[in-house]
């Protein structure tokens, strides 16, 4: 059975690590993608939803140093590194590239599996906001978050509890692309019984108040085939 939204990106120049590491994580119940460099990863990345990245450090062409600093500056998504150098800077210099976890090779596939449950963990139980800005788009969109006011071409819009609670959470994690069932469970609540699609109502809604044209919006955009992010500039 999969495991619901957990898409996990593999990149390594090795084939065999990432044929063995792949089917080890499908048989756990994961989606996985994978990259043999990183100009493939980003692209994998811009293109899927992503939920961790396990990323080799030392590979030709855009390093692995490189591929996670470009995830960084978009995106909170957990990274496990892996690395065949074992002097502790090297270690030391992924984490402060913004490296959740590393794991030196050779590595066994139980140890990977635990570290990715562990970071996932942690990062659904204290997922930080990469940025939270209060302006997009010269103004015409301003949120102030200690107050839940939203304004709209300086206009005060008013938005109900829910509306308020999913165009929070897209501001607040720019780049990451929220499923249905993630928006339902911080908008209606783990409790919620019905269907995903439930939060698509909520969504046209709020594009009526916030979007120039709902049909065509430029803040609450729809990824298809996996759910919502925030698009304003």
């Amino acid at each position: 059975m999969k495991k619901e939204n957990k898409n996990i990106l593999i990149v390594d120049d090795e084939p065999k690590i990432l044929e063995v590491v792949s089917s080890f994580l499908e048989n756990k119940g994961y989606s996985t993608f994978t990259a043999e460099n990183g100009q493939q990863a980003l692209k994998v990345f811009e293109q899927e939803n992503i939920s961790l990245v396990v990323l080799d450090l030392m590979m030709p062409g855009i390093s692995g140093e490189e591929v996670c600093l470009a995830i960084r500056k978009q995106s909170r998504v957990p990274i496990i590194m892996l690395t065949a150098k074992a002097d502790e800077d090297n270690l030391l210099q992924g984490l402060r590239l913004g490296a959740d976890d590393y794991i030196r090779k050779p590595f066994s596939l139980k140890e990977l599996h635990a570290r990715i449950e562990t970071v996932l963990r942690r990062s659904g139980d204290d997922l930080t906001p990469l940025t939270v800005k209060n302006s997009w788009n010269d103004g015409d969109l301003c949120v102030d978050f200690e107050k839940n006011i939203i304004k709209r071409k300086e206009k005060i819009v008013s938005l109900t509890p829910n509306e308020l609670k999913i165009l929070s959470a897209l501001i607040k994690y720019p780049g990451k692309v929220f499923t249905r069932s993630e928006l339902i469970e911080i908008a209606l609540g783990s409790d919620f019984d019905g269907y995903d699609r439930a939060i698509d109502s909520h969504v046209k809604n709020l594009r009526q108040k916030i979007e120039d044209d709902p049909r065509s919006p430029v803040y609450v955009l729809t990824i298809h085939g996996v759910g919502y992010k925030f698009g304003g500039e």
